[in-house]
């Protein structure tokens, strides 16, 4: 701006408009993720073999219950 003529150190700060059109698009949902077979280790020897599309609950009541045992 100081090259083209337009700022002065006189007038401090200049601020200049900027048009953003808006993003009328909503966000789509993501992909579905096909799932995987994992497999935890547990203590004792033990191990669980689940699919990675298992409730997070479901998985937690499984692993307390395979302890207890």
């Amino acid at each position: 701006l100081k090259k083209k003529g337009l700022w002065s150190p006189d007038h401090g700060a200049v601020f200049l408009p900027v048009d953003m059109p808006a993003n009328g698009a909503t966000p789509s949902d993501p992909e579905p993720v096909s799932p995987v077979p994992v497999e935890l280790r547990l203590a004792n020897g033990r191990c669980l073999r689940f699919d990675s599309a298992m409730e997070a609950t479901a998985l937690t009541r499984l692993i307390r219950a395979v302890e207890k045992a």
